[in-house]
């Protein structure tokens, strides 16, 4: 099986390449290292490095490899980043899929896998509740209507060529790799600045002192077994890539600490425009076919022996 994956040099899908090429997948990555990292890809990997934004570039990667799957991993992750610049979002979200798309169609793709958002893409979910797939998209972000948008295409593109597709929405993902300088990704944040001996911040809506927001945590790891189960047997439709669990802010930095033994200086500031108060998702479809998810505390601690050997003084 020959499989391209854009944003494979990145965080999640790095993890799918190494894990694939392990299965014996012949692989190929577009990235343009924005923030991916070239040390990310493995040996035996081609790699390619342009911009999915890049039109005339991607066709041409498409012509030369010819993939049998494409994974379209590749995007701008940030919420904080899509409500400051929605018109970037944009032009990678759903202008540069768009591009995906039209290669994969154009040259004969036989499955699209697409990594969109369940933890921005259904709102608030009111407490006690998960979103399942049935849920209306409720996007309060740039983010969230850019990933909601690419589903709608990807519709059409299935009922006008016929092109097979898989729809994943992650919950909140985490893991070694995992970016902690940019303004997503609070395990990675933590883990960095607790190592790092530098106080961290909870942001939080209702109170100074709240315990900050609610999400559902995913290992890395579990994601790429997902994509993989996806991948084989050509599972179509959506599915969320969760636990089901909701965790607040407060309880992830305690789980650090206590992994870590360490107690940083811990302030409080208000929740940040286009962050969700809650969301959890019901795993329920996915968990037919897969349920050997990974324990948070750990997820935790893999996570954090990472982080001590890239970050630890």
């Amino acid at each position: 099986m020959r499989l391209l994956i854009t944003g494979g040099a990145g965080f999640i899908g790095s993890h799918i390449v190494e894990e694939e090429l392990k299965r014996g997948t012949e692989i190929a990555v577009v990235d343009n290292l924005s923030a991916g990292k070239r040390e990310n890809i493995p040996e035996g990997v081609d790699f390619y490095e342009i911009d999915i934004c890049n039109r005339d570039e991607l066709f041409r990667v498409f012509a030369e490899w010819k993939p049998e799957v494409v994974s379209h991993q590749a995007a701008q992750a940030s919420v904080s980043v899509s409500m400051k610049e929605p018109a970037v979002d944009a032009m990678v979200n759903v202008v540069g899929t768009l591009h995906v798309l039209e290669a994969s169609v154009y040259y004969g793709v036989q499955h699209f896998i697409f990594a969109s958002t369940g933890g921005a893409i259904y709102g608030e979910v009111p407490e006690g509740s998960k979103a399942t797939e049935e849920w209306p998209v409720n996007p309060k972000s740039p983010y969230a209507v850019a990933k909601a948008s690419v589903e709608m295409y990807l519709k059409i593109f299935g009922d006008v060529h016929g092109l097979s597709y898989t729809i994943l929405r992650y919950a909140n993902v985490y893991g070694p790799r995992q970016d902690p300088y940019g303004e997503a990704g609070v395990v990675a944040i933590f883990c960095q600045r607790i190592l790092s001996e530098l106080p961290v911040t909870v942001y939080a809506r209702r109170t100074r002192g709240d315990k900050g927001c609610i999400r559902d945590y995913v290992y890395v790891k579990d994601v790429d077994k997902v994509h993989s189960l996806c991948l084989r047997k050509r599972l179509r439709g959506v599915y969320n890539v969760s636990t089901g669990q909701g965790r607040t802010t407060t309880e992830v930095l305690e789980t650090i600490c206590s992994v870590i033994g360490a107690r940083p200086i811990v302030s409080f500031d208000n929740q940040r425009p286009g962050d969700l108060e809650v969301s959890i998702l019901d795993n329920t479809r996915i968990s037919r076919f897969f349920d050997g998810w990974t324990d948070f505390q750990r997820g935790i601690e893999k996570t954090v022996e990472w982080f001590s050997r890239n970050y630890g003084s």
